[in-house]
């Protein structure tokens, strides 16, 4: 599994010589995140020459989008928003690129292994079952998203959905004003890269050539569309569910063992009222629209709270420790001496803290092959428990040409 990438400009990654077995030409990556056990990667190219290379089949799932210039398939040449998925293990046929073009190039659940073959009749790999798909993604006309969230103003343009795995690949465009003001966690990972347009949330801006991959259950959100709307092409590796969050709040501390006043004194981070301050970065704009969501929401007849900038009005945590410690004091045992009374006397009450933990992951989850990565996704259908999520305030990478808000979480 790969590790949490969010939110990256793609400037700020070093170019390599694109790993493009079997091709003639000259081609450069940028690495956007790279999953080192079976060699899945989300990649940049740029073509400096003319490349082309024949028929063959790849060892992994495989993907193409071009961004800018032209790719030909089988002698179909597609422009900008030309869109072509190869799965492994089934004969593709030659592709060019011409020089200067750029493009988004994915691999998943393989590496960049590609074996040439004389053409189409050359023999599947037995566990293969799709097809190769050729795609004009700028032909195709946008469909309104089922559950835009809350409000409309999403759209959506389907490339690639795997039948078994419910894997796919779909551009998304939110439309100018399109707004979320609530925290979300899904059963699946999401990445995307930004290809026109502008978005604010709390990880940083959401412009042209910014870059995120989050594994699955990662919290995150409050977003607000600015002028134009904005566009991505956008990778799940199974189906999109939203679980929601309101009136967040993250707080963390610890004993100062050779800092601060006096060495010792507890030092609290990752909480706005902690700082003594709101968090700032949101705009008057950014605060009316996320409310406006709030406001269509009720309209809708859902349940929905005010939304308040982390920062100001009451301090969830500190209500939070203090719930803790009353239920302690109600529920935590009989204050009596050991020796006075029998083992069963030495019983204490079990605290109730309203949730199991247990009870928010899969039956699987710590016995499965991925036990050891709690962000890996896992199949969900309605009626399963709904995992409690990760919060992930420090990504591996993460550098925007925007806001960072350390309270996104």
């Amino acid at each position: 599994m790969r590790p949490h990438v969010e939110l990256i400009q793609e400037d700020d990654y070093v170019w390599h010589a694109a790993e493009l077995v079997g091709g003639e030409g000259r081609a450069s990556e940028r690495r956007l995140s790279v999953d080192e056990e079976d060699g899945s990667s989300s990649l940049r190219l740029d073509f400096h020459t003319d490349w082309g290379r024949g028929p063959g089949i790849h060892h992994a799932n495989t993907e193409y989008y071009v961004l800018e210039g032209s790719m030909t398939y089988g002698g179909r040449e597609i422009g900008k928003g030309g869109y072509v998925y190869a799965p492994k293990g089934v004969p593709a046929d030659a592709i060019t690129f011409t020089e200067g073009t750029r493009v988004l190039h994915y691999r998943e659940y393989g590496d960049a292994g590609f074996d040439p073959v004389d053409g189409l009749n050359a023999p599947r790999w037995k566990d293969a079952y799709e097809d190769v798909i050729v795609i004009d993604s700028e032909a195709m006309t946008w469909d309104a998203v089922p559950k835009a969230g809350p409000m409309p103003g999403l759209f959506i343009k389907y490339l690639h959905v795997d039948p078994v795995s419910g894997f796919y690949t779909r551009l998304v465009h939110a439309q100018e004003g399109w707004t979320d003001h609530r925290l979300a966690h899904h059963p699946c990972y999401e990445e995307a890269y930004t290809v026109q347009g502008h978005m604010e949330y709390n990880f940083g801006t959401l412009d042209l050539g910014t870059y995120f991959f989050r594994p699955a259950r990662v919290k995150h959100g409050h977003f607000t569309t600015q002028e134009g709307g904005a566009t991505w092409l956008l990778r799940s590796d199974g189906e999109l569910v939203n679980w929601y969050t309101q009136n967040e709040w993250v707080r963390w501390g610890g004993e100062a063992v050779n800092y601060g006043p006096e060495g010792g004194r507890m030092r609290w981070s990752m909480a706005s009222h902690d700082l003594g301050r709101g968090t700032a970065g949101r705009s008057e704009r950014d605060l009316k629209e996320l409310q406006e969501a709030v406001l269509y929401q009720r309209e809708q007849g859902e349940t929905d709270d005010d939304y308040i900038q982390h920062g100001h009005g009451t301090d969830k945590s500190v209500l939070a420790i203090a719930k803790a410690l009353d239920a302690a004091r109600l529920q935590g045992g009989h204050g009596h001496d050991d020796h006075d009374h029998d083992d069963q006397d030495h019983d204490h009450a079990a605290l109730d803290w309203g949730t199991d933990p247990a009870a928010l992951e899969h039956a699987d989850e710590r016995t499965d092959r991925l036990r050891h990565n709690w962000g890996a996704g896992r199949p969900w259908r309605e009626g399963d428990p709904v995992p409690a999520p990760i919060l992930s305030s420090l990504p591996v990478r993460s550098r925007s040409t925007g806001r960072w808000d350390a309270d996104g979480m």
